[in-house]
């Protein structure tokens, strides 16, 4: 179904709503946070230390070292930490 033009659009926003309302819902059977931010969000594109924005990188570049401060940062932890800024 995907496949056809006119509905895949549709089809794949149901599928992330449904994702995120599944997610939702185990958030809080089990106690825990969800939350959400903006899609456009450039959380990898910042360094979580300084705040200083490098731009965007290849998905294989895993690891930055910040150009202002020198920390180096795993890609996916830095995301994670600017996630928590935005949002908590």
């Amino acid at each position: 179904m995907v496949k056809n033009r006119q509905l895949a659009r549709s089809i794949s926003l149901e599928g992330w709503k449904e994702f995120r309302t599944l997610c939702e819902a185990k958030s809080q059977k089990f106690h825990r946070d969800f939350r959400v931010i903006s899609r456009w969000e450039a959380t990898s594109q910042i360094c979580s230390k300084c705040g200083y924005k490098w731009g965007k990188l290849d998905l294989k570049i895993r690891s930055v070292k910040c150009l202002n401060c020198g920390t180096q940062q795993e890609r996916d932890e830095n995301a994670a930490k600017n996630i928590n800024k935005k949002s908590g």
